[in-house]
């Protein structure tokens, strides 16, 4: 019997509390809660403290040790949880709190399925196709950045680019986590592609999926798609994929490794630089040389010519077959003819080149594939099933014609077998007017098979009759009223029955 406080006796505050977790635990039993997370305390006892709360109230919550070990999943300020407990009393400060044994993400599941289905949809537009991103500019003239201005990302990618080269960077700021993130960030990357940057960096550092899901946002991904000049993304760490890495031209590890993506190092271009000049130097002063040697050639040569023509006949130096061998040398080291053989030269090398091609061989290579894949497909256990089931389909049908036919031929052959025996048959002789006659398991086919006074059965065509022989008659045929009487048969004498 519960005892009923009066003024006179009155509960203590303790009494009060005890009653009150009581009744909520009787009340509400073990409950299902989802709300956000605020306020996570983590003390050295190992208990998680921590409130739920929704846009109208809040509850204190508090997760032993025992059951917090178990969860799989770090608990942390903002996370919308769906969790399972008894409502209490904590009888130290008289407080309500959801005592917690089991905790999960609410809607994870949800949100799960939704991004799969819109990644599911954008790739089956294309906006992840390797043939739609675009090369990244050698040498951009200005870089701009969409993320959050007084975020670490953007001061990494300043110090990087600082570092590599004396290239101008533009920021565009915006807010890269919460629900307004989406919507500043299209906004932002729309304003910075109207400007004169070569390329745009967009993304943000590390976090978790809940910080991340603004690059997951279609209206992102669409923006990234639809931006006219090339973009990196780089969103979070090297673990963190998003859509908007998947659709941006190039995807970055960190925001430090997209400002080394978008910026080369200026010292190693300007060296690369310097060699190449030095090595087409060395190449101009061999042409000229070659060239000067070929010109004092041909003017020792011209100048030979030119005597052998001003000479006097009779003085000729050289003879007739000098001279020409002189002519055939200068027309060969005439620039025409030089430039005809080298354009011979090159034309066969271009010819040579056209037949190792990689166009070429490629073909030949997808010929040889295409007989392969043949080859593979007819030996394919898919191939040789369908083969064998059309060749078990064509039996299946001889087998069926067979049984048709061998049902067909027993039919008739039963029937044939069925006329005759019936022909056969004594019932047959029955119904013209005849009657078998047995004396227990002994047909009678004489009078001589039974004696006066033996139970004989008469089967006739319809039924039958049970009789007593009383008389025994010839076994010839009566003869007519008028004929002799035919001699008697002795008879039988009849066995002795046994006593019994």
């Amino acid at each position: 019997m519960v005892e009923v406080p009066t003024r006179i006796a009155p509960l203590g505050v303790a009494e009060l509390v005890r009653r009150a977790g009581q009744a909520l635990d009787r009340g509400l039993g073990l409950v299902w809660v989802q709300g956000e997370v605020a306020q996570v305390s983590r003390p050295a006892s190992g208990h998680l403290y921590f409130t739920l709360k929704d846009a109208a109230a809040v509850v204190s919550a508090v997760m032993w040790r025992t059951q917090a070990i178990r969860l799989k999943f770090a608990l942390e300020a903002g996370q919308h949880l769906r969790v399972r407990g008894r409502l209490g009393i904590y009888d130290r400060d008289g407080r309500m709190q959801l005592y917690v044994d089991f905790a999960e993400p609410a809607g994870a599941g949800a949100e799960a399925a939704a991004l799969e289905a819109l990644t599911r949809k954008l790739g089956e537009e294309g906006l992840f196709a390797d043939s739609r991103k675009r090369p990244l500019p050698r040498l951009p003239r200005r870089v701009g950045v969409v993320t959050s201005a007084t975020g670490a990302a953007v001061r990494d990618i300043a110090r990087t680019i600082e570092r590599r080269g004396p290239i101008p960077i533009l920021v565009a700021d915006c807010v890269v986590q919460g629900a307004s993130a989406p919507r500043q960030i299209v906004a932002a990357l729309q304003l910075i592609a109207r400007t004169d940057v070569d390329v745009i960096i967009v993304g943000r550092g590390g976090g978790s999926a809940t910080d991340l899901a603004a690059f997951n946002d279609e209206r992102v991904v669409r923006a990234v798609a639809a931006c006219p000049v090339p973009v990196i993304s780089a969103v979070g760490h090297e673990i963190d994929l998003t859509l908007c890495d998947r659709v941006a031209d190039r995807r970055a590890s960190t925001p430090t490794a997209a400002a080394e993506l978008a910026v080369p190092v200026i010292a190693e271009l300007a060296a690369a630089l310097a060699k190449e000049e030095r090595r087409l130097g060395r190449e101009v002063g061999f042409v000229i040389r070659a060239a000067r040697h070929t010109l004092d050639q041909l003017a020792g040569a011209a100048d030979q010519a030119i005597a052998i023509a001003q000479a006097p006949r009779g003085e000729e130096p050289l003879g007739a077959a000098a001279l020409a061998a002189l002519e055939r040398r200068l027309a060969d080291r005439h620039p025409q003819a030089q430039l005809a053989r080298r354009r011979a030269e090159l034309a066969a090398l271009e010819r040579r080149l056209a037949d190792r091609h990689p166009r070429i061989a490629l073909a030949a290579r997808r010929a040889a594939l295409a007989t392969l894949d043949r080859r593979l497909a007819a030996r394919h256990p898919g191939a040789r099933l369908t083969a064998g089931r059309t060749a078990l389909a064509q039996l299946r049908v001889r087998l069926d014609a067979a049984i048709a036919r061998r049902r067909h031929d027993g039919a008739a052959q039963l029937g044939q077998l069925a006329g005759r025996l019936d022909a056969l048959s004594p019932l047959r002789v029955l119904d013209r007017g005849y009657a078998l006659v047995s004396r227990g398991d002994l047909i009678v086919r004489s009078s001589d098979d039974v004696a006066v006074g033996d139970r004989i059965a008469i089967r006739l065509a319809q039924g039958g009759v049970r009789a007593t022989v009383d008389e025994l008659g010839p076994a010839t045929p009566t003869p007519a009223p008028d004929a002799a009487p035919a001699p008697t048969r002795p008879r039988r004498p009849r066995a002795p029955k046994a006593e019994r």
